[in-house]
């Protein structure tokens, strides 16, 4: 117990600090007013491989919650390791695309449009809440704190889930407009 409290003293902080800065940090780079062609790809490029990314995640999540419920730790660990080394790959290239791009408008009429919206909205919300979730699930989940791993699990996986289905989603709605 002493170990952890320890262990805390030192990760929990870190994990806030990175939970309050990163979507600051994104949202700042995003709103540039200048922006920086930082690897000279067309705008594009980035959704198609920004969906895969979200894809490859929601079946590493599905496939993590499988292997887990199996008892399979070791593998559960393993793929939810690579699910989080995706997302961070996702959030790395989705900010050099905002820096190295303008925003493409949204061009659906109608009911469409705010089926898109209501997406796009709960996705973005859920995006910054998931930050912390999942940080602290991994902490709990690689200090062998298995019981506090679980009860935050539980609120992290069906919203990493959405916020990575939601992010291919995104993507199919606006792929006309790239």
């Amino acid at each position: 117990m002493e170990a952890t409290q320890k262990k805390d003293k030192i990760a929990v902080p870190i994990i806030i600090a990175l939970s309050i800065l990163v979507p600051i940090i994104v949202v700042v780079l995003m709103n540039l007013e200048t922006r920086i062609d930082l690897l000279g790809l067309e705008v594009g490029s980035f959704p198609f491989f920004h969906a895969v990314i979200n894809a490859s995640t929601a079946v590493l999540l599905a496939t993590g919650y499988q292997l887990i419920k199996k008892g399979n730790r070791l593998m559960h660990r393993n793929v939810m390791i690579t699910a989080f080394v995706l997302s961070t790959l996702f959030l790395v290239s989705y900010v050099i695309s905002k820096i190295s791009h303008d925003p493409v408008p949204f061009g659906g009429e109608g009911i469409i449009r705010y089926i898109y919206f209501f997406i796009l909205f709960t996705h973005i919300a859920l995006s910054g809440i998931i930050i912390p979730l999942v940080l602290f699930t991994m902490y709990r989940g690689l200090t062998s704190e298995f019981e506090r791993h679980k009860k935050v699990a539980r609120w992290t996986f069906p919203i990493w889930l959405y916020v990575a289905i939601t992010g291919v989603l995104v993507y199919l709605f606006m792929m006309p407009y790239y």
